[in-house]
């Protein structure tokens, strides 16, 4: 490729222009998360002191799975937090691509993404692979720390203005109580019996019956597919 053809200026304008703005988004990202850790690690030991004094065996637990993953037990649900490390836009059609902010300066429209989802304690403690998780909340940050979520009810409506927040540790502390306090709304449903199905007979000689039947807030049977989904 010739070094002044213009298909090799455009490589060189879209690499100048592209890949600062997602060097720091990533870095505005990790920085959220590295926040959230610490909102997380204060939110256990509160709660639990809290909670001391009503009844012991109900507590929560903070612990790192790695460099981009926390898990934050509540008694009988876990939330896991997951920070991705790609930089991330929006279909045209999307609101965020409509907003004055972003019509301005398309590039605002670059967002890093933390995601939050949740699983019944008891599917990691007996191992249960079959197993669903719900992800209940997206969080998008752009490289000037203006931030939204996506996310089931309250999650996807509290926190929405893209164009005006930005990503601190209150309102981090604040997308967490919201993401837990949905999670202990949200109780398991047995699915109706004719829905349940059959389980072979392979399956309960391998695995014990309860690693074999899927459960999750909704029991997998609509789980993927909620009514009151994403916004």
């Amino acid at each position: 490729m010739s070094s002044d053809s213009p298909t090799y200026s455009l490589i060189l304008q879209s690499l100048a222009e592209k890949a600062p703005v997602k060097m720091n988004t990533i870095q505005k990202t990790e920085a959220a998360f590295k926040e959230l850790k610490v909102v997380l690690r204060k939110l256990e030991a509160d709660i639990n002191k809290s909670l001391s004094q009503v009844d012991k065996r109900i507590a929560v637990s903070y612990h790192e799975r790695g460099p981009f993953d926390i898990e934050f037990r509540i008694y009988d649900d876990i939330l896991i937090f997951s920070m991705h490390s790609n930089v991330y836009t929006f279909d045209d059609s999307h609101h965020v691509n409509k907003s004055s902010y972003v019509k301005q300066q398309p590039f605002n429209a670059y967002c890093g993404m933390i995601s939050i989802y949740n699983f019944l304690t008891d599917s990691f403690q007996y191992k249960r692979g079959n197993d669903l998780g719900l992800l209940i909340a997206r969080i998008f940050i752009n490289q000037e720390n203006h931030f939204f979520v996506e996310g089931k009810r309250h999650l996807g409506i509290d926190f929405n203005d893209f164009d005006n927040d930005l990503i601190d540790s209150p309102r981090l502390t604040a997308i967490v109580e919201a993401a837990i306090l949905h999670c202990l709304n949200f109780d398991i449903q047995t699915p109706p019996f004719d829905k349940v199905g059959a389980i072979s007979v392979q399956e309960v000689m391998e695995k014990e019956l309860a690693t074999v039947v899927s459960t999750g807030k909704r029991l997998g049977f609509k789980f993927q597919s909620e009514s009151d989904g994403v916004s």
